[in-house]
């Protein structure tokens, strides 16, 4: 089974199951899933959640209840702008400058722009804590996106930057549904998890390889749509 296949198979099962949540149909996209909050509340239980500071998260509905898990922690978080596709590629959210009553909003993809600040890459911190949003993981860390790339693109502008490394963390929240047996191994620039968290259970997952920078032989053709890989590009 190729990574397609798989998505459409766990597309398929959210949807006949039920487990589908808003928005719909969950194909082709990050699928939410009914529980998201308590996956949400399991990763806020974890040592790799409490030691965080800064959390760089997707922006799929999924990850919406870790979102705002994080701001009312008083956890700074970043969104990149979709895409990557403005020379300030990534959106602020800061705690501080948001009332609490807010933040649930905040948090939202249809309200961020009304409370984010756009930042470029020099004002980015160390990052303490990646959120990816997911398709289908293996118990080993093997995710599988949408099929678009942008999130193993993001975290290899972030290493770039030097503000993520091989110690970083890197976890997603999931439905049980998306927890899959077998998988297509990762490709050298696919980042693995080192959480797996469900409405039940928290997996440990071991996996040890993250890409160490941007694949620039996959990159190069992106770099006139991505200001910060002109920016980042090796000089000829």
């Amino acid at each position: 089974m190729d990574k397609q296949q798989l998505r459409e198979r766990v597309w398929d099962e959210l949807e006949k199951s039920g487990e589908a949540r808003f928005p719909f149909p969950p194909h082709g996209r990050i699928p939410n899933f009914a529980g998201a909050s308590e996956a949400a509340d399991r990763l806020a239980a974890t040592a790799a959640w409490r030691n965080a500071e800064v959390v760089k998260a997707n922006p799929d509905a999924p990850q919406l209840p870790v979102r705002r898990a994080a701001l009312h922690a008083g956890k700074r978080v970043y969104m990149a702008v979709p895409r990557l596709r403005d020379e300030n590629p990534f959106l602020e959210l800061d705690p501080d400058r948001i009332a609490p009553e807010e933040r649930d909003a905040a948090a939202t993809l249809s309200h961020v722009d009304d409370y984010a600040e756009q930042v470029g890459p020099d004002a980015l911190p160390d990052v303490d804590l990646v959120v990816s949003g997911s398709v289908a993981v293996t118990e080993s860390g093997t995710r599988i996106g949408k099929g678009e790339g942008y999130s193993d693109l993001e975290w290899a502008v972030l290493f770039e930057l030097g503000r993520v490394d091989e110690s970083t963390p890197v976890v997603t929240t999931v439905h049980e549904r998306q927890v899959v047996d077998d998988a297509p191994e990762p490709d050298a620039h696919d980042v693995t998890m080192d959480l797996v968290v469900t409405p039940e259970r928290v997996v440990e997952t071991g996996a040890e390889r993250k890409p160490t920078g941007i694949d620039w032989a996959l990159a190069s053709e992106r770099i006139e749509e991505i200001p910060v890989l002109g920016r980042l590009a090796p000089e000829e």
